[in-house]
């Protein structure tokens, strides 16, 4: 069993991929579904048609015959009753009687049109079986239904349809017609048996004929609804094809217009629709770049005069013990916001890169750890400040192929933004690996986010709310950078808030520049920082906008969304 089992594999298989070819075909392809509905349909069509017609036909047939038949067995009736008037059945001799009497039947019979109209038939002339009598019969009484025969011996003209077998064993559809003939003596039985061989040939050619018209109407109905799908289906596909190759980027790309059809005013419309938007991503194009050149001009131009006001600045901030004691606190602000400005221009001249695409990533191998801690140590100042704990779990000998500069910003910004808003609660950082992708988590404890606000921190220039306090400065900017960098680098930037539970961002970055991060080895949301024996909260991880959604079954298994972009 096992051994054919394993023979029969390969037809399983070729079986299947036929199976699936034709699933693949059907749903792909418009004109094939039509075509074979088309034939289902008229197929069904053709088959009641047929039946139908060879029903009334048959119908038709039988009927003339047994009409036939009996105008045939009366006027034989006729005959035998005028030459067997005086003969009794049961003298001797009435057998031979009988016999030619059939034979003068059949003589006259043969020069009779009514008889050729009723075709071939063979005669049976016999006693009543109820006589008591010795029977006498002349012809096949045996091919005779007992059935008629008590019609018959009844009085009455009755027909009846039967099988008999002919001189070569054949079986024979007859029609048996018998009427009585009435003697001097007694009444005979009288039956004509009318062979339906020609009517069967008949029916046969009437089948035949309808089958070869039936397929070959299928055959034509099948070429006319592929012809007729094919002028519909050919200017979709074609549209569809070009609709493809104009959302490649081959913006140039038209419908021919052909005719004043549906079709034609489609082509038409869709050709306006395309010039449309060419137009418009060309003017979009055109406003970006024009935007792009402008941020970068204005921040370069920008530099001469802030190098001017840095100068005398650091001057006044040099002497401010000096001065009085409100040109001193103006000296201090007028430097610390110096510093905010100097960063601004160095954040839009960095964001202008990004969106021009010229943007360069020098990676190369290096320890996370240390690229973590240094970006931790930058902020350090802020979290001693405001008296933030910052609570590291950094373990050694995780390596990955990465900027360093730009993944030390992205931590930096991140932990810089988690103690503003962590109210001086702790703040984790926690650095792990896996065998494709390493992660970056810094969690805090603060205010959080509001929904919905885990898909607009990123966007450039938007805070949470106008009023809170911020301690490291910051340009708005950020987070906007960020995301970027984590995109140069194939990763993922993700972020997750809750109302009072705080906030958690994690950075996701492949091991391997180039290769895909399909899953991140550290969860996002609040299952990960979760005290022993406490229940973790039951909040779905945001993405920012453009990451698909993930929800997990429980939060303890959460890994965030996007595990699977």
């Amino acid at each position: 069993m096992e051994r054919v089992r394993r023979a029969l594999a390969p037809v399983r298989q070729q079986v299947a991929e036929l199976i699936e070819a034709w699933g693949v075909a059907w749903r792909r392809s418009m004109q094939l579904r039509v075509v074979i509905s088309t034939l289902a349909l008229s197929t069904a069509v053709v088959l009641v048609l047929g039946m139908v017609l060879q029903t009334q036909i048959a119908q038709r047939l039988l009927q003339n015959k047994e009409h036939d038949a009996r105008t045939r067995t009366e006027a034989g009736a006729v005959l035998l009753e005028r030459d067997l008037a005086g003969v009794d059945p049961e003298r001797e001799g009435a057998q031979g009687e009988l016999n030619n009497a059939l034979d003068r039947l059949t003589n006259a019979s043969a020069a009779d049109d009514q008889s050729a109209t009723a075709g071939e038939f063979r005669a049976v002339l016999t006693t009543s079986a109820g006589d008591g009598g010795s029977q006498v019969s002349a012809g096949p009484v045996e091919d005779v239904p007992a059935t008629l025969r008590e019609a018959v011996a009844a009085g009455a003209l009755a027909s009846q349809y039967t099988t008999t077998l002919s001189e070569h064993s054949v079986e024979v559809p007859t029609l048996v017609v018998g009427q009585p003939v009435r003697t001097a003596v007694g009444d005979l039985e009288f039956y004509l048996l009318f062979p339906l061989t020609s009517e069967q040939r008949t029916l046969g050619t009437v089948q035949s004929t309808l089958i070869v018209a039936g397929l070959l109407l299928l055959l034509l109905l099948a070429a006319i609804a592929g012809l007729v799908t094919r002028q519909v289906v050919r200017p979709v596909r074609q549209a569809a094809e070009i609709a493809e190759r104009f959302a490649d980027g081959h913006l140039d790309e038209r419908m021919p217009v052909q005719g004043e059809d549906e079709v034609a005013r489609l082509a038409e419309s869709y050709n306006e629709m395309a010039s449309s938007i060419q137009s418009q991503i060309h003017q979009l194009e055109e406003f970006g770049a024009l935007q792009r050149r402008f941020t970068s001009d204005v921040s370069h131009e920008l530099r001469t005069p802030l190098t001017t006001v840095r100068m005398a600045a650091d001057v006044l901030y040099a002497s401010r013990e000096e001065l009085l004691p409100a040109l001193r606190r103006s000296s201090e602000l007028l430097v610390a916001e110096l510093d905010r400005f100097e960063a601004l221009l160095a954040d839009l001249l960095e964001i202008s890169r990004l969106d021009a695409g010229v943007a360069e990533l020098g990676a190369e191998r290096v320890d996370m750890r240390a690229v973590v801690v240094r970006a931790v140590e930058a902020v350090r100042g802020i979290a001693d400040e405001t008296g933030t704990p910052l609570e590291l779990e950094l373990p050694t000998g995780v390596y990955a192929e990465v900027d360093p500069r730009r993944v030390e910003r992205i931590v930096r910004n991140l932990v810089a933004n988690a103690i503003d808003h962590s109210e001086s609660r702790p703040v984790r950082v926690v650095l792990a690996e896996d065998e494709h992708a390493v992660a970056v988590l810094v969690r805090d404890h603060g205010v959080g986010l509001r929904p919905g606000e885990a898909s607009l921190v990123f966007n450039r220039f938007w805070r949470a709310e106008e009023s809170r306090a911020r301690r490291s400065g910051g340009s708005g900017l950020g987070l906007a950078i960020a995301i970027e960098d984590a995109r140069l680098h194939g990763g993922w930037l993700q972020a997750w808030g809750e109302i009072g539970d705080g906030a958690a961002f994690r950075l996701t970055l492949p091991r391997t520049l180039g290769d895909d991060v399909e899953s991140s080895p550290l969860p996002l949301g609040p299952a990960d920082d979760a005290p022993p024996g406490a229940e973790a909260a039951t909040s779905v991880p945001t993405p920012p906008v453009g990451w698909p959604v993930t929800v997990p079954s429980h939060p303890s298994d959460a890994s965030g969304p996007g595990e699977d972009p």
